[in-house]
């Protein structure tokens, strides 16, 4: 199935998923660095529990600006369950922003650079009540949630300045058309002018 083909109830259910399979190793993650797990015992390696980072190594002389990490991180557990409720639970995500407002405009990477923030989850879910609240806040447009709120103007004036655009994706993959669609009546406008800039076929939203 495409990540378009998933739907926004899908999406919830595998999101949630995520959270209750992820969470537990989060924490584990914080409190000390992660050991290669033993082999099962028909000798291949056994799958991580949950979010892994990349090896890595400079290869380049690394910047000669040194940050000062004055101040700690925010929890990754709590902005991943931020971003998550920023799909569907209002409530959840004031309540969540009350406790730490600086989740505003924090992106979790759930795997291979696919960043998402609560306000894009929101956007790709047609939550204009989540998605407003979060712009009442302060939080980052995006040309996706423009797509989504119907700005057609905004959509029209981005990929006047850059026509590549017309093919950019937003988290999951999500295209523009995409955001459109789950704007419904509103955002109608803008999906006939991104159908008029390039056509694509466009699947039922459930």
């Amino acid at each position: 199935m495409t990540v378009e083909g998933l739907g926004r109830r899908g999406f919830v259910t595998w999101a949630s998923v995520l959270a209750a399979g992820a969470g537990s190793s989060i924490v584990r993650a914080q409190e000390a660095p992660a050991k290669p797990q033993d082999p099962p015992a028909g000798g291949a390696p056994a799958a991580p529990a949950g979010p892994v980072e990349a090896a890595f190594e400079r290869d380049y002389d690394a910047p000669k600006f040194r940050p000062s990490w004055k101040k700690e991180q925010i929890s990754r557990l709590m902005l991943q369950d931020f971003v998550i409720f920023g799909h569907s639970e209002l409530e959840m995500v004031k309540k969540l922003l009350e406790r730490e407002p600086g989740l505003l405009n924090g992106s979790v990477d759930w795997g291979g650079g696919d960043f998402e923030t609560a306000l894009g989850g929101a956007s790709h879910m047609g939550r204009r009540d989540i998605v407003t609240f979060l712009l009442e806040r302060g939080a980052r447009i995006d040309l996706f949630c423009a797509a989504m709120l119907g700005q057609l103007e905004v959509v029209k004036s981005f990929l006047t300045l850059q026509p590549a655009l017309i093919d950019a994706r937003g988290p999951h993959g999500f295209s523009l058309h995409f955001h459109a669609q789950v704007g419904g009546d509103e955002a109608q406008p803008v999906l006939d002018y991104l159908q008029s800039v390039k056509t694509v076929e466009l699947k039922p939203v459930p």
